[in-house]
């Protein structure tokens, strides 16, 4: 993948009033990368799309597309491509039409036209509904209709507000698929926002955690799940187990006990994240910690069991088949240092 800047923000901030929205950001979209902007309500992703489309104005900073000030340009005068969360098609045309339509306002040849829609619609896989009215369609075919008419113009940047919002599981899941195979096929850049920390893993070639307008973590969604820099991180990517507790003589003493820490930590408070799939139900000899199972759920290729320890705190535990106990046992867990994480409290 290219590392060529397709859009900078430098500083940007956003407030409204006394209530500020953006904390004064940079951010460096690669040039034909899906970047996931992720993070809870009111993090302030949506406000970030909504500046880099031009819909928002900043109150701090300046953004670049292909190293252009596009700070202050108008929304109607930026080479950008927005698929929304609805569809926004128009129900009175064919999906041809619809597609088109774009490229009948840049006013270009109808032959141009006829060829562009039709690549369009077949990178969709939707070529042999040209004729189809959108009524006709599923959601997921709707969605990737709005996709084929924000791809058929070839805009600089595509930015997708929660595209997959308003689909079924099964169909997320499809349409996930569908988004990967056509960023691969079509090189474009595009910025996803989503508050679905799976989508954000499954789609992105890097996610952009956010948190109160701050960005948290920006990096690949396996770096992100297996080195997380701080407990927010932890704790939104994935399910964690974390431990909080102060660094003495290279262990990490906690109301569970003391434990051993992966690599040398400075001394003071610190936390200590265990991933539910690192942790092993074991025999009482070799336990670091016991507890009774308070919950247990089943879920095909796993089970996920939840641990409540003496003094309440509660684990986690992922265990393949289903041999994993019954609420009420008590059981010992374990897991192997190297696979946990050190954390700054």
């Amino acid at each position: 993948m290219s590392t060529t800047t397709k859009v900078q923000a430098e500083q940007i901030g956003k407030a409204y009033g006394q209530t500020t929205v953006l904390q004064n950001l940079d951010l460096a979209v690669h040039s034909g990368e899906l970047l996931t902007l992720l993070g809870p309500s009111g993090s302030g992703k949506t406000t970030l799309l909504q500046i880099i489309s031009g819909l928002t104005e900043p109150t701090a900073g300046r953004l670049l597309i292909d190293g252009r000030d596009e700070t202050w340009t108008p929304v109607h005068q930026r080479d950008i491509g927005v698929v929304f969360q609805n569809y926004a098609l128009f129900p009175h045309l064919t999906l041809e039409e619809n597609v088109g339509f774009p490229l009948r306002m840049r006013r270009m040849p109808a032959a141009e036209i006829a060829r562009k829609v039709k690549a369009a619609l077949e990178m969709v896989e939707l070529g042999h509904a040209a004729k189809r009215f959108p009524r006709a369609l599923s959601g997921g075919q709707q969605q990737r209709v709005a996709l084929a008419r924000c791809l058929v113009y070839q805009p600089s940047v595509i930015l997708m507000d929660e595209p997959l919002g308003a689909l079924d599981r099964k169909l997320r899941e499809t349409m996930q698929m569908e988004i990967k195979r056509i960023h691969r096929e079509s090189g474009a850049t595009i910025i996803f926002v989503t508050h679905d920390q799976e989508e954000a893993l499954a789609l992105s070639d890097r996610i952009c955690l956010m948190n109160e307008g701050k960005i948290a973590q920006i990096d690949t969604p396996e770096a992100i799940y297996q080195q997380p820099n701080s407990t927010f991180v932890a704790e939104f990517i994935g399910l964690s187990n974390i431990l909080q507790g102060e660094v003495q003589n290279g262990s990490l003493v906690t109301p569970q006990g003391a434990f051993a820490l992966p690599g040398m930590a400075a001394s003071g408070n610190a936390a200590l994240v265990i991933r539910p799939e690192h942790i092993q139900l074991c025999s009482a000899d070799q336990a670091l910690l016991h507890g009774k199972i308070s919950e247990r759920i089943y879920a095909g290729s796993e089970t996920r069991v939840v641990v409540t320890l003496a003094n309440g705190a509660r684990f986690i535990v992922r265990s393949s088949g289903v041999s994993a106990g019954a609420i009420g046992d008590q059981v010992s867990l374990n897991w192997d240092v190297a696979n946990s994480r050190v954390l700054s409290a």
